[in-house]
């Protein structure tokens, strides 16, 4: 088992995603600088949060073209693991390794706070180890509404693709509980293959007890078992 975590110029999130992994068993973890044209035979491939470079055009949009993004699109094609975090999630969207888009909140406002979200399938790896119905992870994002036309969005319901949804404390998905106004609530989806996942919340931000916080161990448990087998 090993695992990678892809640095751009602006990540910001990665060395906190590797002190996850590696405290998790997943270690040591190895650091891909985005203009690498080798994984290294990490078996896990991490898409940290924080910013990439050409983020004044649009999330994602130049980093997409990266090196480094031509070795994960054939590592997920091989079927690979690979996760994307925040400034990752949208640059798998922007890739075309996910489907749909993240657009700028609805307020207009960068927010950054503990959420709850719920989750949605439990027929993933990132989402088999979960045992509660409400997780609280924090969010940090000005862009993190996720958007897809409505045929885009039947297709995540028929194909169970939607990780995880926006909701309140109890569990209960309503607007109010949304914080960026994604669309149908969606905090996190997959592709159709299961081995390639976006999500806005950091969970590597809640996964130590001396956070104060440990909501997010239970996805990296799932996916590190995953890639154990």
């Amino acid at each position: 088992m090993k695992c990678g975590v892809v640095i751009f110029p602006g990540s910001n999130c990665d060395e906190d995603m590797v002190q996850v992994l590696e405290a998790q068993g997943g270690g040591p973890v190895e650091r891909l600088w985005h203009k690498e044209h080798d994984l290294r035979g990490c078996d896990l491939v991490v898409l940290p949060g924080g910013f990439s470079y050409g983020d004044y055009l649009r999330s994602g949009a130049i980093a997409r073209f990266s090196p480094i993004l031509q070795e994960v699109a054939a590592h997920a094609e091989r079927g690979g693991l690979v996760l994307g975090v925040c400034n990752g999630f949208q640059v798998l969207c922007e890739a075309g390794l996910l489907p749909g888009a993240l657009l700028h909140n609805g307020g207009q406002r960068f927010i950054c706070r503990n959420v709850h979200i719920t989750p949605a399938t439990k027929r993933t790896a990132l989402t088999s180890a979960i045992a509660r119905k409400v997780l609280t992870i924090p969010i940090a994002h000005g862009e993190g509404r996720y958007h897809i036309d409505a045929a885009g969005l039947k297709r995540l319901k028929d194909g169970d693709q939607v990780l995880f949804r926006y909701c309140d404390a109890e569990g209960n998905v309503h607007e109010e509980a949304n914080p960026n106004g994604s669309m149908d609530h969606i905090a996190g989806v997959c592709n159709e293959g299961r081995n390639v996942f976006g999500m806005m919340p950091h969970p590597e931000r809640a996964a130590d007890a001396l956070l104060g916080n440990t909501d997010g161990m239970a996805l990296f448990t799932g996916l590190l078992k995953a890639v154990a087998v």
